[in-house]
């Protein structure tokens, strides 16, 4: 027990001197043309090293990147006129902004401030979590296949990971993780909508799972394409918060709002459990003005952010329905991607996919490949469906 706690007040120290954890292609559719014009070309030459290491030497020219989740049509105008008038005052601390950001999510989620902590995106806040939550051991209960940081984060530093299959229709087996929660359970993920399988657990269900099990250890809800469903308000379990229940409740301006890059997030949580990783790790101080003053006004971006959801459910559709037609059988999914099982190893697969200048991810679980593809634009989607057809045929 000594080294334990020696241990973790070493890592208290050092994480707060260290001040914390720290594409569009020019052609566009008559679909795409509402937002999609001002977007800047990305630099197709250097980016897939990040997704995986056996394209660092030789990295083909991108066609369409569909292998991060990303809003092909973000920031919006609003949001990058913003945050270009912000650079000349980047020589000052954004505390204020990171005060008035604070005190709409609050009023948005419908908690008092003390319910809202900052991030650099969601994943940071994961990541903090579960920093905060296993630096003396226990273990982890989440759906298998899920989005992994806060898991693999708690694996690193000792944590027992306790995974639970999802169900036959991809939801999370809720009476199955219920029962694998013990004495020794210091966290509950859900991913919902979860990543990488895009598919929703019944809200109603989900909420009664929350009341049961966070009485014997706190709830992360990752909910970061909840914005991406058609009544996202109906889907959240942010209520569950105000109502007192220990869940914390994770979002990201990172997907809907096109903001991947400028790296902001934040989770609603009861005040005590925000101040559990406050104690820990600092907040607002990872943040740059630029993004906060982005998110600002991105938070009032309504029409944009319907756009966005209308376009991206245009494409998932088509593909969707191209899929299914050539056979394949794809989870239906309420987020930015989709995926479906492929009859050709992984790794084949996406040399194949990036030799015709298409990035895609590739997945292995229930014994077999899968192929996930992000939603672009119509024209990305377009190039991705005829470059699919040729590496399959």
């Amino acid at each position: 027990m000594t080294a334990k706690i020696n241990r973790r007040a070493w890592l208290k120290s050092s994480l707060l001197a260290a001040g914390g954890i720290g594409l569009a292609p020019s052609l566009v559719s008559a679909s795409t043309t509402r937002i999609s014009s001002h977007v800047s070309p990305f630099n197709p030459q250097s980016l897939l090293w990040e997704h995986d290491p056996m394209y660092k030497e030789k990295a083909p020219a991108l066609k369409a990147r569909l292998l991060a989740n990303e809003n092909p049509y973000g920031p919006s105008k609003k949001v990058i006129s913003t945050i270009s008038d912000a650079v000349s005052l980047g020589n000052r601390y954004a505390h204020g902004d990171a005060a008035t950001l604070i005190d709409m999510i609050a009023e948005k989620e419908g908690v008092t401030k003390d319910h809202i902590m900052l991030g650099p995106g969601s994943t940071d806040l994961l990541e903090k979590t579960a920093i905060v939550r296993f630096l003396e051991g226990g273990n982890i209960v989440s759906a298998d296949p899920s989005y992994m940081s806060l898991i693999n984060t708690s694996r690193r530093i000792g944590a027992t990971w306790k995974p639970v299959p999802l169900t036959q229709d991809f939801s999370h087996d809720l009476d199955g993780m219920a029962k694998s929660v013990d004495d020794e359970t210091k966290l509950v993920y859900v991913c919902n909508p979860n990543n990488p399988t895009g598919s929703v657990t019944d809200p109603a269900k989900l909420k009664s799972f929350c009341k049961k099990v966070s009485a014997k250890t706190p709830i992360f809800v990752d909910e970061a394409y909840l914005e991406f469903m058609d009544k996202p308000e109906e889907n959240t379990m942010v209520g569950l918060v105000a109502e007192g229940h220990d869940v914390i409740v994770a979002r990201t301006f990172s997907k809907i709002h096109g903001m991947a890059g400028l790296r902001i997030g934040y989770i609603v949580a009861l005040p005590e459990r925000i101040e559990s990783i406050t104690d820990m790790v600092r907040s607002t101080m990872g943040l740059s003005v630029t993004s906060l003053k982005g998110a600002i006004v991105s938070m009032n971006e309504e029409k944009f952010i319907a756009e966005c959801r209308s376009m991206n459910k245009e494409c998932r559709d088509y593909v969707y329905s191209e899929l299914t037609g050539m056979g394949y059988d794809v989870i239906p999914s309420s987020t930015s991607f989709m995926i479906f099982p492929i009859a050709m190893e992984g790794d084949k697969f996406l040399k194949s996919m990036f030799a015709e200048g298409v990035g895609v991810r590739a997945y292995e679980f229930l014994d077999k490949p899968w192929c996930r593809v992000s939603m672009g634009t119509m024209p990305e989607m377009e190039i991705f469906l005829e470059a699919f057809k040729k590496v399959t045929v």
